[in-house]
């Protein structure tokens, strides 16, 4: 069996004497599409921002592939990330947002940077859209662009925040699919902050759930054996029922 691409062990996180989370190991597979679930205010995003190396653990460690914690600020990342509202540069195009990351971390000449920046274009069904500026994009076009912007230095680890967040279930079915067609032809692993049920039993292979009261990891595996957990808290998450009081 290959080593996983993310191992955490013993991670507690948070600022000061506030704690999100204490004591959570988890590791992410290569290949899967792998969730981080639970209630409003649990630390989901912020979870997202301490394993992609924008906050440091108040302890614990965390790898990816074989990078620890501390260096994953230091040069050229290996992986991507797409924040919850996009993030685009208003001010650039959309070929331009996508070619940034190339122009930022490589000495390629121009014409293969913006080459490269319209195969990942082509990629997510964006290529007619290039010249364009994100303000005359819809949302769901948003989410795809930045996507690409994500996927510029073809990394083999996108990390994905709410990104069904803000669509109809039209534009989420087809975000889903396409993050489906990226594992499937790039090879991708994907970890998705999410809590969109119909995603979740559509794209994740393995999730885990966190918990707010607790600040801790209160449940994991394949989203559809999750549904008949005994634990309320996690059967009602997962079947969209109120908890008893």
């Amino acid at each position: 069996m290959s080593a996983p691409i993310i191992e955490v062990v013993d991670l507690s996180v948070g600022w000061g004497e506030r704690r999100l989370l204490e004591n959570a190991s988890f590791r992410v597979e290569r290949g899967d599409v792998f969730a981080i679930l639970g209630g409003s205010g649990c630390g989901k995003s912020t979870l997202l921002r301490f394993l992609t190396g924008l906050e440091q653990p108040l302890s614990g460690s965390i790898h990816i592939d074989g990078i620890g914690a501390p260096s994953l600020g230091e040069g050229r990342p290996p992986f991507g990330v797409m924040f919850q509202h996009g993030a685009l540069f208003g001010s650039m195009t959309v070929l331009e947002n996508v070619a940034l990351p190339l122009r930022e971390w490589t000495q390629l000449p121009p014409d293969v940077v913006y080459a490269m920046a319209r195969a990942k274009l082509r990629l997510v069904g964006l290529e007619a859209a290039a010249d364009r500026l994100p303000a005359e994009l819809s949302g769901g076009m948003k989410k795809r662009a930045a996507i690409a912007r994500a996927m510029a230095l073809e990394p083999e680890l996108l990390f994905l925040d709410e990104p069904s967040a803000g669509l109809d279930p039209v534009m989420s079915a087809g975000l889903d699919e396409l993050i489906l067609t990226l594992k499937r032809v790039v090879g991708l692993t994907v970890v998705v902050v999410t809590h969109e049920l119909q995603s979740i039993f559509a794209i994740v292979d393995q999730c885990i759930m966190l918990d707010k009261e607790t600040r801790s990891i209160i449940a994991r595996g394949r989203p559809s054996d999750l549904r008949s957990s005994e634990d309320p808290r996690v059967h009602s998450f997962f079947n969209r029922t109120a908890e008893a009081a």
